[in-house]
């Protein structure tokens, strides 16, 4: 990866960030969740190291992503619109009852794979796509994005053992290890770790990486044995709320609805830090 293109990415997820906010309101949505997984939505969808972009909708050489946190939407969406899937002035319709863009993905949205909510279900059904594609002999990826609190559902490690036992090398389970599940610490509920372990005893190739630098994002998602005999695992670990300090490792702001007023405080935050840590590089962000 190039620096031109890292501060494409970065100036990218800014954005999509600045989104998420404008989306906390008249309603909410799932805000520190969304921020915590922007980078690998970002990097995933933007940085072409993957065959995606709004012309390859329906071209069968894609790649798939599937949002299995499917909360996290708020991201994906806000992503998907500054890149042309579908026109940014769709996203005010969020939560409305004339559009489909709302708490979780959903079809009807171009850029989603499939619907998702329900914690644990996507795993299982892009397993099923990636054996469909080995079977065929196509080279497409199939990256599944799945929370940390996630991976308390039993039918995360079912997929990984079956995808073990296919093996199923164009599986990639990319897991945006925050450290809360909903309003608690995952560590203080069901402790996770050590998961590189527990990962490599259902015979998955494990990676760890940091969830929010695009440099080591790409680091983890290269030169993987896609024709191996093994799925792989990315574990990208990020920060809940990133971006805007004052929602930074909260529990209490897992799901948010705020007024108009605070959000555009929030916007205000989010420049601030993010004009902070660019102008150590002689960069602007907007």
């Amino acid at each position: 990866m190039t620096p031109q293109k890292a501060i494409e990415l970065q100036k990218l997820a800014f954005k999509v960030r600045q989104h998420i906010l404008r989306l906390s309101t008249g309603g909410g949505c799932f805000t520190g969740a969304s921020l915590s997984c922007t980078d690998l939505i970002v990097y995933l969808y933007a940085s072409g190291d993957f065959n995606l972009g709004p012309e390859k909708v329906n071209d069968p050489s894609r790649d798939r992503i599937f949002l299995s946190k499917g909360h996290d939407v708020p991201a994906l969406y806000a992503t998907l619109a500054e890149l042309g899937y579908f026109p940014l002035e769709r996203l005010k319709n969020h939560l409305k009852t004339s559009d489909h863009i709302y708490w979780h993905p959903n079809t009807h949205v171009p850029g989603v794979e499939f619907h998702s909510g329900s914690l644990g279900h996507l795993p299982s059904v892009a397993l099923g796509v990636a054996l469909d594609l080995k079977l065929r002999g196509m080279p497409n990826r199939v990256v599944v994005v799945a929370g940390d609190g996630e991976l308390n559902e039993g039918s995360v490690w079912e997929t990984l053992l079956v995808a073990s036992a296919l093996k199923l090398g164009n599986y990639i389970l990319a897991v945006d290890r925050n450290w809360f599940q909903a309003n608690m610490r995952t560590e203080e509920l069901i402790p996770l770790e050590p998961l590189e372990e527990k990962f490599r005893a259902f015979g998955c190739q494990v990676r760890r990486v940091n969830g929010h630098d695009m440099y080591k994002l790409h680091h983890g998602f290269s030169n993987l044995d896609l024709q191996g005999t093994a799925p792989h695992v990315v574990i990208c670990d990020t920060l809940r709320g990133k971006g805007v300090k004052s929602l930074e490792e909260r529990a209490d702001r897992w799901f948010c609805n705020f007024s108009p007023a605070e959000v555009e405080k929030l916007v205000e935050e989010l420049h601030g830090q993010a004009d902070a840590h660019l102008s150590s590089e002689g960069l602007v962000v907007r």
